[in-house]
């Protein structure tokens, strides 16, 4: 089964997707998108990072994969795995990759969530809600990432918003 939580930055998405895990089925897993390598000189994300650490229970695997999200899930032997989030992932292959390998992660991704019998719970930004970027790459990431919601939202069972921490099933 998957469900989408979707929200904009401070939004309570990832904190109402970790309680969303803790109802699932244990062993839970925590597959988390950053990469330490790609921030390490950013302190405000690191400070984000540790924050997600210490509010996570102690007991769930942490699984930390930057770009080959479908074969990180493929690996996991937990029954429930939490990703969070679909942004920071979707940033990572626009700064790293090429767009062909851009396009089969996603693919590989999309696929692997048609066959998965896993619980899983996806985060991710809403940026339907705020104006056209002005900048290439940001129009890019802007366009990739509403895509991606929505083909995310089409698999999913249920999908969630988040605003001011409070979620609000919309699916």
């Amino acid at each position: 089964m998957l469900e989408l939580v979707l929200g904009g930055v401070r939004s309570g998405k990832s904190q109402f997707a970790e309680k969303r895990l803790l109802q699932a089925p244990a062993p839970h897993a925590y597959l988390a998108t950053a990469d330490r390598a790609f921030n390490a000189k950013d302190s405000d994300f690191a400070a984000r990072v540790e924050a997600h650490r210490q509010r996570r229970p102690s007991d769930w695997l942490l699984i930390e994969e930057p770009l080959h999200l479908a074969a990180a899930i493929q690996s996991s032997s937990a029954a429930s795995l939490l990703i969070d989030c679909m942004g920071v992932w979707l940033t990572n292959l626009l700064l790293h990759t090429d767009g062909e390998m851009l396009e089969a992660e996603l693919n590989a991704l999309l696929a692997l969530l048609e066959r998965c019998e896993q619980r899983i719970i996806i985060v991710s930004s809403e940026v339907g809600f705020g104006v056209v970027p002005a900048g290439e790459l940001s129009r890019r990431f802007v366009d990739q990432l509403g895509l991606l919601n929505q083909k995310l939202a089409e698999r999913a069972e249920r999908v969630w918003l988040s605003v001011a921490g409070i979620a609000q099933q919309i699916k």
